[in-house]
Formats: structure tokens, sequence, C-alpha cells
């Protein structure tokens, strides 16, 4: 509604389109049929190429912290990631908030979902080259896009 009202300032400073899981259940469940869950990807990618996007959001540092974890091999290196995330907001608030996930990372040993050595995520999946190629050539369309090119 703020969109149709024009309040494109108030839109793109909210803190609403962060909060966004990606659970696709409004998409499931709207009427209209709209994909809010796209629209709501778009809004943030748009205020975070304007500059005008909340730099300490939570979530939109989890997204860039998982992003960057997983473009690099093209599948998730769950330590690498769990310590970046942890140790996000200082040493101390990540050990804090590491001796309080002991418990999940110890299921995630047992059920080998965490890799301590990093030998699963180390080599990355098959065809990890292909997916380096796809990003950058996705990355200088958006260049080119932006006159950067």
């Amino acid at each position: 509604m703020m969109i149709r009202a024009g309040k494109r300032e108030e839109v793109l400073t909210s803190e609403s389109m962060w909060m966004c899981t990606s659970c696709y259940n409004c998409v499931v469940r709207c009427p209209r049929e709209l994909p809010i869950t796209h629209i709501m990807h778009g809004l943030a990618n748009y205020a975070h190429r304007l500059g005008i996007a909340h730099k300490q959001n939570p979530t939109r540092r989890f997204a860039t912290i998982f992003w960057n974890n997983i473009a690099k091999s093209g599948r998730v290196n769950e330590l690498e990631l769990s310590v970046r995330l942890y140790f996000m907001d200082g040493i101390v608030k990540g050990i804090k908030t590491g001796l309080a996930m002991l418990p999940v990372g110890l299921g995630m040993l047992k059920t080998k979902r965490l890799d301590p050595m990093g030998l699963v995520s180390h080599h990355g999946c098959k065809g990890k080259a292909d997916i380096h190629k796809m990003l950058k050539k996705a990355n200088e369309l958006e260049d080119k896009r932006k006159g950067y090119a």
C-alpha cells in the first residue's frame, strides 16, 4: 500500500523487506497471486543499490555473509558461515553466541552437517567453475547496465 501511495523513501528505508525469510507463505496465500517474496527481495536489492539500505540490519548482514560464502565454492561451508555470523559483532559477542549454540554445533557434527576440517566445502561442488563463470557474467551485465563497462 505504501508503494501505491507513492511513499518511495519510506518504503526503501523500511526494515520490512529485510525481515522476509523467503518462506513464500505470503505468495501461496495471496488471493491476488502477487509474488510478494520477489517484491521484498527486489526492494531490498534496489535499496542496497541506491545505498540507502541500513548497513547494520542483521538480515542484510546475514544475506551478505551467506552470499559470499556460497559464491566462493558453490555450496555452504557451515563452519565458516557460523564463525562469520557469530563474530560479526565482535569477539565477546562471538564467544557468547558460540557457547550458546554449542548444542546445535554438536548436533551438526553428529549428523555430519558440520565439517570442522573444511574438507567438503573446501572442494566446493561439482561445476564450481561454471558457477563462477555465471557470476562473472552476471556482474559484467550489471556493470554494463550501470554504465561501468
